[in-house]
């Protein structure tokens, strides 16, 4: 089941926003929440939901569901990132972890939580800033943006690098947002302008 490692915060405010970062997998999954206000990014918790005791493909996915929803319902995450599915050259390994990625993806459907997938390379960019950073890199950087001292299983570092790739990235795009010029508006004046001119030289 699920092992949580973090400060206890369940209290959901309107000023933030929670975001929980899964690495699937149906031997260990990486789970990692982390809570931005403003500017700032605030580690709640991460840890690893391991199945290696299932008996089976069928109870490993239910392990992995049953952990993820534990996590979803302590904390109150409003969305969920995860890494895009890649063609893996094993069929295997890519058919067992796009079942893990079904189940973290129905886990977060019947909790009514937004997905958010993004490649591997665009997750190594946004902690690294080199989109072919090794696992031990991107760790390095997460305990650093976290100011966590704790060593922390690969799983769940790359859960958070994860969370941590879809919150700068949304802060990027309301940046962009805000500050985007009023186009529409613009442009009436600009029709308007027009209007004035042909008015003025007498041929309206």
């Amino acid at each position: 089941m699920a092992t949580p490692s973090g400060p206890e915060d369940r209290e959901r405010k309107t000023s933030t926003w929670r975001v929980i970062g899964i690495d699937p997998g149906t031997v260990v999954t990486g789970w990692g929440i982390i809570e931005a206000r403003e500017n700032v990014l605030t580690h709640l918790g991460h840890g690893t939901i391991a199945t290696a005791g299932a008996h089976g493909q069928g109870d490993r996915l239910s392990l992995v569901y049953r952990g993820i929803q534990e996590v979803i319902d302590f904390y109150r995450p409003h969305g969920l990132s995860l890494e895009r599915v890649f063609f893996a050259r094993n069929a295997q390994s890519a058919l067992k972890l796009g079942q893990a990625r079904g189940v973290a993806l129905l886990a977060a459907a019947h909790n009514g939580i937004d997905v958010h997938e993004y490649a591997a390379s665009e997750i190594k960019l946004a902690l690294v800033g080199y989109g072919q950073a090794t696992k031990e890199q991107v760790q390095k950087m997460v305990v650093s943006l976290l100011k966590l001292s704790e060593k922390m299983a690969c799983d769940a570092s790359d859960a958070l690098a994860a969370a941590i790739c879809h919150l700068h990235r949304q802060r990027f795009q309301s940046l962009i947002l805000r500050n985007e010029p009023d186009w529409q508006s613009a442009g009436r004046r600009r029709r308007w302008s027009a209007a004035a001119v042909k008015k003025l030289t007498g041929r309206m």
